[in-house]
């Protein structure tokens, strides 16, 4: 169970799609005597953040707690980043390569612990096969400033633009004004006012757990932005 909003400026969207949807799913799972299922939750249900992704994802997790009659595991991976990502980490890599400078908001030091789609595609694929039951937060293991990210990011690529620092308020007001003009912008006030909370989440022995072996931050962002066949790829929904 992996369908989710995870932007937009429409909360109505984001309860269809997180929860309404959910309830429909586990409806149909039970009619059909699915014997288990895998449901990818968030880590943002530990998050400090108010915002419309935060709060229906919160709802989603909840009912999947009540889904007592068929056995699951609950996954919660932190900010994700990969192949074929339209927003986040990938919108901000492409953004690179279209303006001269890029903006980082205030002195970038929000801590943050990416994780790496590949690796948490193997944790899947070990659940499916191995049927453990609970939840598990699956947090990226390298706690690095948003800042810093953006920097490897940049050495990795090297784009055209130059990075630079803005002041957190003219940061905002500029996302404030894009979404003005866009329905779906890629990056929005509120998750701007998510990035700066300073928080962290739970790390666990995932890779022991789910015998899964972790790819290395700067070896994970040169598979996801310089692989020649699927690096260029952005799925668009």
């Amino acid at each position: 169970m992996n369908q989710a909003q995870i932007g937009g400026l429409d909360e109505q969207e984001f309860i269809e799609n997180n929860v309404v949807a959910t309830e429909q799913i586990v409806a149909a799972m039970r009619k059909h005597g699915v014997s288990y299922f895998v449901h990818i939750s968030s880590s943002v249900v530990h998050s400090k953040a108010e915002d419309f992704y935060t709060s229906s994802k919160t709802a989603q997790e909840r009912l999947i707690d009540t889904v007592t009659d068929i056995p699951h595991v609950v996954l919660r991976p932190t900010l994700m980043f990969g192949w074929f990502d339209r927003k986040h980490l990938g919108w901000l890599r492409r953004f690179m390569d279209r303006v001269p400078v890029f903006p980082i908001p205030g002195d970038g030091k929000f801590v943050r612990q990416p994780l790496y789609v590949g690796d948490f595609a193997a944790i899947i694929i070990s659940s499916l096969r191995n049927k453990p039951v609970g939840s598990f937060d699956i947090s990226g293991l390298e706690q690095i400033y948003y800042g810093d990210v953006i920097r490897m990011i940049h050495d990795t690529v090297k784009p055209r633009a130059h990075i630079i620092k803005v002041p957190y308020r003219l940061f905002w007001l500029l996302l404030f004004v894009y979404g003005k003009f866009s329905s779906k912008p890629p990056f929005t006030t509120s998750q701007l006012e998510a990035l700066v909370i300073p928080e962290t989440f739970p790390v666990i022995d995932w890779p022991g757990l789910f015998d899964v072996s972790p790819t290395p931050l700067r070896e994970a962002i040169r598979q996801s932005y310089l692989d020649p066949v699927y690096s260029s790829i952005v799925l668009e929904f």
